[in-house]
């Protein structure tokens, strides 16, 4: 009994070390989690979003070929849209001076005295809408038709000038919208003094219909071609992870989380965005270059100073942005689904 008594009490002895021990262990891992982020964990998070990008970067490279056929096909993509918006602000401009060539023409009744004329002329310049009014005479009028129509001759028979007075009224560029002028125009018929106004709008009209209806395609165009962008983006990072899927279940069994292995094909969609964007921006400025000189030959045939305008920085930018979040969201969209297929087993 002794004997047993004495074997036992080691054990006896034993087993409080052993359980004082255990908690110590289980106690360990409990500190380390409640230990407090600092700094520290802020520079990690933050280099390993460096180390993924630039990861990211080299792998892009070390594909040449296939990385450029995508880039390439983006580039295309987002050059349409962005070459047709430059297409659009470079006919707004060419039209920018039109509205101020719209005139109305007022032709006054026959036999109105110049003292009414010179009224009348007076009371339109004081109106705020008009800009400048002009007076031709009866005998300007018929100077003219005789320089210009070629029936001199013809009216040497006339035994009076036919031609009334005409009033060429000029609105203010604020006045000269189809909407506007059209006021102005029924307010001038209403002059007592007036025979006839006269305003050729439907020109202007349509010019104002052509432009809403392109940049209405301009809008739907580049809505149907970032669809394109987002499906090429993920086709590409699919591939991306299907090439991959060995490395992405060791991860998976190492412990690695889903945001740290979908991290390097994010970056991947956003270099490719964002080197299409830039592919788009250089095809758009070679192409303006190449239609510089034609332009510049037409233009002076008509006596004008027009030039090709060419994406100002704010819309490179816009573009190169567009390009980048489009690549973003794309590789978001193909990793979330995908990665969640991938188990290790």
């Amino acid at each position: 009994m002794a004997r047993q008594a004495t074997r036992r009490s080691p054990r006896r002895a034993a087993t409080p070390v052993t359980k004082r021990e255990a908690a110590s262990k289980r106690s360990v891992p409990s500190r380390i989690v409640r230990r407090p982020r600092g700094k520290g964990w802020f520079r990690g998070y933050l280099k390993g979003h460096f180390q993924a990008l630039f990861l990211s970067l080299g792998r892009v490279s070390r594909n040449p070929l296939s990385s450029l056929m995508t880039i390439a096909v983006i580039g295309i993509a987002l050059a349409l849209p962005a070459g047709l918006h430059v297409a659009l602000k470079n006919v707004q401009g060419v039209s920018a001076g039109w509205e101020e060539a719209v005139q109305i023409s007022l032709f006054l009744k026959q036999g109105v005295e110049d003292v009414e004329v010179e009224q009348v002329v007076a009371q339109l310049r004081m109106m705020p809408s008009i800009e400048a009014v002009v007076r031709v005479t009866p005998q300007q009028a018929l100077a003219e038709f005789r320089q210009y129509s070629g029936f001199g001759e013809a009216l040497d028979v006339l035994d009076e000038n036919p031609l009334p007075n005409v009033l060429l009224v000029r609105p203010t560029p604020a006045a000269s919208e189809p909407l506007i002028v059209e006021p102005l125009l029924h307010q001038l018929r209403g002059l007592p003094a007036v025979e006839m106004a006269q305003l050729d709008m439907e020109w202007l009209k349509r010019l104002y219909a052509i432009m809403a209806i392109g940049e209405r395609a301009v809008l739907v165009l580049a809505a149907l071609l970032a669809l394109a962008v987002l499906l090429i983006v993920g086709n590409t990072i699919r591939l991306a992870i299907q090439n991959r899927r060995d490395e992405i279940e060791v991860q998976k069994l190492i412990g690695a989380t889903d945001a740290f292995i979908q991290r390097p094909f994010l970056y991947s969609g956003l270099w490719h965005g964002v080197l299409g964007a830039l592919m788009a921006w250089l095809l758009v400025t070679l192409s303006l270059w190449l239609l510089h000189t034609p332009v510049q030959q037409l233009s002076l045939l008509y006596n004008s100073n027009f030039t090709l305008g060419s994406l100002q920085p704010i819309a490179v930018l816009v573009v190169l942005a567009t390009g980048g979040l489009l690549g973003l969201l794309g590789a978001w969209l193909a990793v979330g689904r995908h990665l969640r297929d991938i188990e290790p087993t």
